[in-house]
């Protein structure tokens, strides 16, 4: 859900040289689980889920990404030669795929995309641990707070608002472990509260940390 900032124009560059770029419509999927291993994905454009299933139970959604991400990165591994998840565009994107022999011989030049990609990296690992501190100790309703605060890169200081693309409340249940009725109780509060607004979009509000600030 959170970015590692802007890549440099000419990371950019870089980046778009190395692979193809393709767009993908809203639900279209980008790869399934199972499947070959092949490329790296980095999101240039739109918002994409990662999701996983196992057998005899309904997908978990493991990580809502935006602009500036990575994923997929696992093919880098020697062993991970299946997707470990399923990716699927949920608003018209554009994707950046790498293949994987050409991501390593960049990474190996220790250029500025190596830099940039190491950076997201980190920033994934660190994701992962908030998202883990999160399950266990904060609310259901302080962690759709977070996950919404995360989409915008809307942090304490800086901006005062920001607009996201409009999520299904389904989607966004997901994210955080609960039932759709349950998101859409919340996000009905949030939006009585002034948290929150719909206007072409999501417009989310700085005001929505005080949500996190309760025990």
């Amino acid at each position: 859900m959170r970015g590692t900032g802007r890549p440099a124009s000419s990371t950019k560059v870089l980046l778009a040289k190395a692979g193809t770029i393709s767009p993908y419509l809203e639900k279209e999927k980008i790869y399934s689980q199972g499947a070959a291993a092949h490329a790296i994905f980095y999101i240039q454009k739109g918002m994409v889920m990662l999701t996983v299933q196992l057998k005899h139970r309904r997908p978990a959604v493991v990580a809502v990404l935006g602009p500036g991400n990575f994923f997929n990165e696992l093919c880098l591994l020697d062993h991970s030669r299946c997707c470990m998840s399923t990716a699927t565009a949920i608003t018209s994107s554009l994707i950046l795929a790498i293949e994987k022999e050409e991501m390593i011989r960049i990474l190996r030049r220790k250029n500025e995309v190596s830099t940039f990609f190491l950076s997201s990296l980190l920033s994934s690992i660190m994701r992962s641990r908030e998202d883990l501190v999160d399950v266990l100790v904060n609310s259901s309703e302080q962690r759709l707070a977070r996950a919404l605060l995360r989409l915008a890169h809307l942090g304490t200081k800086g901006r005062r608002r920001a607009r996201i693309p409009r999520i299904s409340q389904q989607v966004l249940a997901g994210m955080i472990g609960t039932t759709r009725p349950r998101a859409n109780f919340f996000m009905n509060r949030f939006r009585k509260r002034g948290f929150i607004g719909y206007n072409g979009g999501l417009e989310l509000h700085s005001s929505l940390h005080t949500v996190l600030l309760r025990h």
